[in-house]
């Protein structure tokens, strides 16, 4: 009769239930630990970037001390329009940016930070919005758009919305009316944005000055080769701006997340300990494994089998295990997400690609485990044994 490892191996592993649900529950763990580290980076990653993506540019012009889109210093206006003259610009687009103090239409004793951006609706980069009843009320004094998906604090604006009501409050202290909703969401940095006309942001904050912004959008012309308008305008204009590409632009607050806040560090290191607990427990589980049933492993040396079917034998269980604490630990993991996303808004999305990487990674987990296990085979000799 040919024996086969993995047949043994779950023979081994299903025989004490307890020892069983241990491992289960140990590489269940390491792998909702990873899966939700990983969630939470994504999500800081890609919420981080939703400005950039969804205004209307080809290239961007920021401040070189800029680091991220949330508050970033100015630079002269005049520096966007000079690359008006450069061949293969079509159209720019100057944008306000601040942090204005938004009072809660429902609890006027509530105030919280808001994300403002300001600039001409009718602009090429004003592509966030989209309708012309918007862009139409935006012309007219004191009117904002809402996003619908600022968190909960800000009040219930997206509903009393809906429900026809009028939503009138104050930003920094000065009576503002929501015209319209659109939709963008949160960020780790950004709890809920307004978006309003440059003339009406000029009043919100009436201390800024009408030539200076923070953020300068650039339209290319249709055919023309966006990498060379590119190094034609960092040639035609002084090195107190950058000049940035979309993905660089997105590139650029991506690195600042990434390598100058302790955020990206904390979740690598969240990853970490979370295989790091997965390597220990099931390298305890499968080493007392090997330690309970050295006899038998002795028993088929004897019988004239390698160390080699032996081994696989091992990190069948190993494998077995992988599987069989994916499973569950995916399944919290999904339930983690929808808990996390509602609560916060942030886009905490489960993809194919990010649950197979995870379970190969778990599988790696588990078999490096297996192979730390294998030096206690080793030690199987029927001499010694019997």
């Amino acid at each position: 009769m040919k024996l086969r490892p993995l047949k043994i191996a779950w023979v081994q592993i299903s025989h004490q239930k307890l020892r069983l649900l241990a491992a289960v529950l140990g590489v269940a763990f390491a792998v909702i630990l990873v899966l939700v580290q990983l969630g939470f980076s994504k999500a800081l990653y890609d919420s981080s970037v939703r400005w950039h993506s969804a205004l209307g540019y080809d290239l961007a012009l920021i401040s070189p001390k800029a680091t991220y889109i949330v508050n970033p210093p100015g630079f002269p206006r005049n520096r966007l329009y000079q690359t008006l003259g450069v061949p293969g610009v079509e159209a720019v687009t100057p944008v306000y940016i601040s942090i204005g103090k938004w009072r809660n239409p429902d609890n006027p004793l509530q105030t919280r930070n808001i994300y403002v951006m300001g600039f001409d609706p009718t602009d090429e980069g004003f592509s966030l919005i989209g309708q012309e009843d918007h862009i139409r009320a935006l012309r007219h004094p004191d009117r904002v758009l809402f996003d619908r998906l600022s968190r909960g604090e800000f009040g219930p604006v997206a509903r009393m919305w809906d429900a026809g009501e009028k939503v009138v409050t104050e930003v920094n202290g000065r009576d503002v009316s929501v015209v319209g909703l659109f939709e963008l969401g949160t960020s780790f940095g950004i709890d809920g944005s307004i978006v309003t006309s440059d003339l009406n942001f000029r009043r919100i904050f009436p201390e800024r000055s009408a030539s200076r912004i923070e953020l300068g959008l650039i339209k290319v012309e249709p055919g023309a080769d966006q990498a060379l308008v590119q190094e034609r305008i960092k040639a035609s204009i002084p090195g107190d701006v950058r000049v940035l590409t979309r993905q660089e632009f997105i590139q650029h607050e991506v690195d600042y997340w990434a390598q100058s806040t302790p955020i990206g560090y904390v979740f690598g290191l969240g990853v970490a300990m979370g295989l790091a607990v997965g390597v220990i427990v099931v390298y305890q589980i499968l080493f007392s494994d090997v330690q309970d049933h050295l006899r038998e492993y002795a028993t088929l040396k004897a019988m004239g089998y390698s160390n080699f079917f032996l081994s696989r034998i091992v990190l069948s269980e190993a494998f077995l295990l992988a599987v069989i604490g994916f499973i569950p630990g995916l399944a919290i993991s999904l339930l983690v997400y929808g808990q996390a996303s509602e609560a916060t808004n942030l886009p905490m999305e489960m993809t194919p690609e990010r649950g197979g990487q995870v379970l190969l990674l778990t599988i790696c987990m588990c078999a490096g485990s297996g192979l730390l296990a294998l030096r206690k085979l080793r030690s199987a000799d029927p001499a010694e044994v019997f």
